[in-house]
Protein backbone atom coordinates (compact mmCIF):
# COMPACT_ATOMS: atom_id res chain seq x y z
CA UNK A 1 0.00 0.00 0.00
CA UNK A 2 3.00 2.26 0.89
CA UNK A 3 4.71 1.36 -2.20
CA UNK A 4 1.97 1.92 -4.20
CA UNK A 5 1.21 5.33 -2.97
CA UNK A 6 4.82 6.36 -3.35
CA UNK A 7 4.72 5.13 -6.68
CA UNK A 8 1.56 6.88 -7.68
CA UNK A 9 3.45 10.29 -6.16
CA UNK A 10 6.37 9.88 -8.44
CA UNK A 11 4.42 9.51 -11.27
CA UNK A 12 2.73 12.78 -10.08
CA UNK A 13 5.60 14.33 -9.87
CA UNK A 14 6.79 13.51 -13.33
CA UNK A 15 3.91 14.25 -15.05
CA UNK A 16 3.75 17.90 -12.89
CA UNK A 17 7.24 18.29 -14.18
CA UNK A 18 6.73 17.52 -17.65
CA UNK A 19 4.03 20.22 -18.11
CA UNK A 20 6.11 22.63 -16.31
CA UNK A 21 8.69 21.95 -18.91
CA UNK A 22 6.28 22.03 -21.80
CA UNK A 23 5.16 25.46 -20.19
CA UNK A 24 8.28 26.58 -19.89
CA UNK A 25 9.45 26.53 -23.46
CA UNK A 26 5.63 27.27 -25.10
CA UNK A 27 5.93 30.04 -27.78
CA UNK A 28 4.84 33.82 -27.37
CA UNK A 29 2.48 32.96 -30.08
CA UNK A 30 0.58 30.00 -31.33
CA UNK A 31 -0.68 29.92 -34.71
CA UNK A 32 -3.34 27.81 -36.11
CA UNK A 33 -2.37 26.22 -39.63
CA UNK A 34 -3.98 24.00 -41.95
CA UNK A 35 -1.02 22.21 -42.82
CA UNK A 36 -0.52 20.55 -46.61
CA UNK A 37 -2.35 24.21 -48.08
CA UNK A 38 0.76 24.75 -50.74
CA UNK A 39 2.35 27.14 -51.12
CA UNK A 40 0.91 28.57 -47.79
CA UNK A 41 2.11 26.49 -44.98
CA UNK A 42 3.30 22.94 -46.24
CA UNK A 43 5.72 20.19 -44.86
CA UNK A 44 8.93 19.74 -47.39
CA UNK A 45 10.31 16.58 -47.76
CA UNK A 46 12.54 16.76 -44.78
CA UNK A 47 8.80 17.63 -42.76
CA UNK A 48 9.91 21.08 -41.46
CA UNK A 49 6.93 23.45 -42.05
CA UNK A 50 7.66 25.92 -44.72
CA UNK A 51 5.59 28.85 -46.95
CA UNK A 52 4.60 31.92 -47.71
CA UNK A 53 2.75 32.34 -44.82
CA UNK A 54 5.08 30.71 -42.71
CA UNK A 55 7.74 32.82 -44.02
CA UNK A 56 5.60 36.00 -43.66
CA UNK A 57 4.33 35.00 -39.44
CA UNK A 58 7.85 33.98 -38.55
CA UNK A 59 8.83 37.27 -39.58
CA UNK A 60 6.42 39.05 -38.18
CA UNK A 61 7.12 36.93 -34.92
CA UNK A 62 10.91 38.19 -35.27
CA UNK A 63 9.58 41.34 -35.50
CA UNK A 64 7.64 41.69 -32.67
CA UNK A 65 10.13 40.04 -30.05
CA UNK A 66 7.91 36.50 -30.01
CA UNK A 67 8.24 33.07 -30.59
CA UNK A 68 6.36 31.66 -33.43
CA UNK A 69 4.29 27.83 -33.28
CA UNK A 70 2.67 26.44 -35.38
CA UNK A 71 -0.20 23.99 -34.58
CA UNK A 72 -1.75 22.38 -37.20
CA UNK A 73 -5.76 22.65 -37.80
CA UNK A 74 -8.39 21.82 -39.88
CA UNK A 75 -9.29 24.85 -41.74
CA UNK A 76 -12.93 24.83 -40.17
CA UNK A 77 -11.13 24.69 -37.21
CA UNK A 78 -9.68 27.53 -37.32
CA UNK A 79 -12.51 29.56 -36.50
CA UNK A 80 -13.71 28.27 -33.15
CA UNK A 81 -9.78 28.26 -32.29
CA UNK A 82 -9.16 31.63 -32.32
CA UNK A 83 -12.56 32.62 -30.76
CA UNK A 84 -12.07 30.72 -27.92
CA UNK A 85 -8.59 31.60 -27.36
CA UNK A 86 -6.47 27.93 -27.96
CA UNK A 87 -4.44 29.63 -30.75
CA UNK A 88 -3.37 33.81 -30.95
CA UNK A 89 -4.07 33.88 -34.51
CA UNK A 90 -4.27 31.96 -37.74
CA UNK A 91 -3.82 31.25 -41.45
CA UNK A 92 -4.12 29.25 -44.56
CA UNK A 93 -5.07 31.75 -47.34
CA UNK A 94 -8.23 32.64 -45.06
CA UNK A 95 -10.31 34.81 -47.10
CA UNK A 96 -11.61 38.35 -45.34
CA UNK A 97 -15.41 38.28 -45.49
CA UNK A 98 -17.99 41.09 -43.85
CA UNK A 99 -19.35 37.69 -42.52
CA UNK A 100 -16.41 36.34 -40.64
CA UNK A 101 -15.72 39.96 -39.11
CA UNK A 102 -18.90 39.83 -37.54
CA UNK A 103 -16.80 37.55 -35.58
CA UNK A 104 -13.41 37.43 -35.66
CA UNK A 105 -10.75 40.84 -36.88
CA UNK A 106 -8.19 40.17 -39.42
CA UNK A 107 -4.93 42.42 -40.02
CA UNK A 108 -4.70 44.39 -43.73
CA UNK A 109 -4.92 41.90 -46.38
CA UNK A 110 -1.31 41.03 -48.25
CA UNK A 111 -2.64 38.59 -51.09
CA UNK A 112 -5.58 39.18 -53.69
CA UNK A 113 -7.12 35.83 -55.23
CA UNK A 114 -9.82 34.00 -57.21
CA UNK A 115 -11.36 30.77 -57.08
CA UNK A 116 -10.62 28.14 -59.62
CA UNK A 117 -11.80 25.18 -61.19
CA UNK A 118 -9.34 21.70 -61.21
CA UNK A 119 -10.19 18.89 -63.35
CA UNK A 120 -7.85 15.91 -64.84
CA UNK A 121 -6.61 16.07 -68.11
CA UNK A 122 -8.16 13.50 -69.53
CA UNK A 123 -11.80 14.07 -67.64
CA UNK A 124 -12.74 16.59 -71.23
CA UNK A 125 -13.65 19.20 -68.44
CA UNK A 126 -13.09 22.49 -69.75
CA UNK A 127 -15.10 25.13 -67.56
CA UNK A 128 -18.05 25.01 -64.99
CA UNK A 129 -20.47 25.12 -68.36
CA UNK A 130 -19.01 21.59 -68.46
CA UNK A 131 -20.18 20.73 -64.72
CA UNK A 132 -23.63 19.87 -65.31
CA UNK A 133 -24.74 16.85 -62.88
CA UNK A 134 -20.85 16.18 -61.94
CA UNK A 135 -19.55 15.66 -58.26
CA UNK A 136 -17.57 18.99 -57.39
CA UNK A 137 -15.00 18.91 -54.23
CA UNK A 138 -15.00 22.04 -51.89
CA UNK A 139 -12.83 22.50 -48.85
CA UNK A 140 -15.54 22.20 -45.59
CA UNK A 141 -16.59 26.29 -44.68
CA UNK A 142 -14.30 27.74 -47.63
CA UNK A 143 -15.26 30.41 -49.93
CA UNK A 144 -15.28 27.98 -52.45
CA UNK A 145 -17.75 26.00 -50.53
CA UNK A 146 -19.61 28.83 -50.25
CA UNK A 147 -18.98 29.67 -54.22
CA UNK A 148 -20.26 26.22 -55.32
CA UNK A 149 -23.47 26.49 -53.02
CA UNK A 150 -24.17 29.54 -54.05
CA UNK A 151 -23.84 28.87 -57.60
CA UNK A 152 -24.94 25.52 -57.53
CA UNK A 153 -28.45 25.86 -59.63
CA UNK A 154 -26.77 28.47 -61.92
CA UNK A 155 -24.47 25.86 -63.22
CA UNK A 156 -26.83 22.66 -62.63
CA UNK A 157 -24.02 21.11 -60.45
CA UNK A 158 -24.25 17.74 -58.91
CA UNK A 159 -23.31 16.46 -55.68
CA UNK A 160 -21.12 19.09 -53.63
CA UNK A 161 -18.48 17.12 -51.84
CA UNK A 162 -16.48 18.68 -48.68
CA UNK A 163 -12.99 17.98 -47.93
CA UNK A 164 -10.47 18.83 -45.22
CA UNK A 165 -7.91 20.39 -47.28
CA UNK A 166 -6.29 19.80 -51.18
CA UNK A 167 -4.55 16.87 -50.78
CA UNK A 168 -7.59 14.41 -49.76
CA UNK A 169 -9.50 16.15 -52.25
CA UNK A 170 -7.17 15.63 -55.22
CA UNK A 171 -6.57 12.35 -54.28
CA UNK A 172 -10.67 12.09 -54.93
CA UNK A 173 -9.95 13.64 -58.32
CA UNK A 174 -7.72 11.31 -59.61
CA UNK A 175 -9.38 8.35 -58.57
CA UNK A 176 -12.49 9.32 -60.31
CA UNK A 177 -14.41 10.13 -56.99
CA UNK A 178 -15.12 13.78 -58.29
CA UNK A 179 -15.24 15.24 -61.30
CA UNK A 180 -13.75 18.71 -60.33
CA UNK A 181 -12.27 20.86 -57.56
CA UNK A 182 -13.07 24.29 -56.58
CA UNK A 183 -10.27 25.97 -54.33
CA UNK A 184 -7.80 28.82 -54.30
CA UNK A 185 -6.76 29.43 -57.36
CA UNK A 186 -2.79 30.23 -56.35
CA UNK A 187 -2.95 26.91 -54.49
CA UNK A 188 -4.22 24.95 -57.10
CA UNK A 189 -1.51 26.61 -60.10
CA UNK A 190 1.35 25.72 -57.79
CA UNK A 191 0.10 22.28 -57.00
CA UNK A 192 -0.70 21.37 -60.84
CA UNK A 193 2.39 23.24 -62.19
CA UNK A 194 4.51 19.57 -62.42
CA UNK A 195 1.67 17.65 -63.01
CA UNK A 196 0.35 17.20 -66.35
CA UNK A 197 -2.76 14.91 -65.53
CA UNK A 198 -4.00 17.80 -64.10
CA UNK A 199 -5.25 21.01 -64.77
CA UNK A 200 -6.65 24.42 -63.91
CA UNK A 201 -9.60 25.17 -66.20
CA UNK A 202 -11.12 28.26 -64.97
CA UNK A 203 -10.54 31.15 -62.68
CA UNK A 204 -13.49 31.96 -60.86
CA UNK A 205 -13.48 35.77 -59.97
CA UNK A 206 -14.30 36.48 -56.62
CA UNK A 207 -12.10 39.44 -55.37
CA UNK A 208 -10.79 37.30 -52.43
CA UNK A 209 -8.10 38.96 -50.18
CA UNK A 210 -6.33 36.60 -47.34
CA UNK A 211 -4.92 37.76 -44.40
CA UNK A 212 -4.34 37.05 -40.52
CA UNK A 213 -6.95 36.20 -38.46
CA UNK A 214 -7.39 36.89 -34.84
CA UNK A 215 -10.18 36.70 -32.02
CA UNK A 216 -12.79 39.52 -32.59
CA UNK A 217 -10.67 43.04 -30.84
CA UNK A 218 -7.59 41.37 -29.96
CA UNK A 219 -4.96 43.75 -29.75
CA UNK A 220 -2.74 41.87 -31.15
CA UNK A 221 -4.24 42.15 -34.66
CA UNK A 222 -3.62 46.07 -34.53
CA UNK A 223 -0.21 45.34 -33.65
CA UNK A 224 0.48 42.93 -36.62
CA UNK A 225 -1.55 45.04 -39.01
CA UNK A 226 1.08 47.68 -37.60
CA UNK A 227 4.23 45.10 -39.15
CA UNK A 228 2.54 44.32 -41.76
CA UNK A 229 2.80 47.83 -42.89
CA UNK A 230 6.06 47.87 -42.26
CA UNK A 231 7.10 44.63 -43.82
CA UNK A 232 5.40 46.03 -47.42
CA UNK A 233 7.39 49.37 -47.45
CA UNK A 234 10.57 47.04 -46.69
CA UNK A 235 9.28 44.97 -49.94
CA UNK A 236 9.78 42.28 -47.67
CA UNK A 237 5.95 40.53 -48.77
CA UNK A 238 6.52 41.58 -52.21
CA UNK A 239 9.96 39.37 -52.08
CA UNK A 240 8.22 36.66 -50.80
CA UNK A 241 5.44 36.91 -52.92
CA UNK A 242 8.37 36.48 -55.53
CA UNK A 243 10.20 33.44 -54.06
CA UNK A 244 6.77 31.61 -54.18
CA UNK A 245 5.08 32.26 -57.15
CA UNK A 246 8.44 33.20 -59.50
CA UNK A 247 6.49 36.60 -60.94
CA UNK A 248 6.54 40.15 -59.61
CA UNK A 249 3.64 41.18 -57.45
CA UNK A 250 1.61 44.50 -59.10
CA UNK A 251 2.00 47.58 -57.39
CA UNK A 252 -1.84 47.82 -56.63
CA UNK A 253 -2.11 44.72 -55.38
CA UNK A 254 -2.61 43.90 -51.56
CA UNK A 255 0.72 42.27 -51.67
CA UNK A 256 2.32 45.85 -52.12
CA UNK A 257 -0.23 48.59 -51.56
CA UNK A 258 -0.42 49.45 -47.68
CA UNK A 259 -4.54 49.52 -46.26
CA UNK A 260 -6.51 49.95 -43.49
CA UNK A 261 -7.88 46.75 -41.19
CA UNK A 262 -10.93 45.65 -42.53
CA UNK A 263 -13.84 47.07 -40.22
CA UNK A 264 -16.43 44.96 -41.66
CA UNK A 265 -19.94 46.36 -42.47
Amino acid sequence: MTRSLNFRTALLSVALSALGAVGAHAADLTVGANIGNVPWEFQDANGKIVGFEVDLVNEIGKRLGKSVEFVNTPFNGLFSAVQSGRINMAVSSITITDKRLESVSFAQPYYDSDQSLTVTAASGIGGLKDMGGKVVGVDTGSTGDMWAEGHKDAYKLGEIRRFEGLSPAMLDLVAGRIDGYISDIPALLYYVKDKPDMKVVERISTGEKYSIMFNKGDPLATEVNGVITTLKGEGFIAKLYENWFGAKAEAATSTVAVLDMPKGK
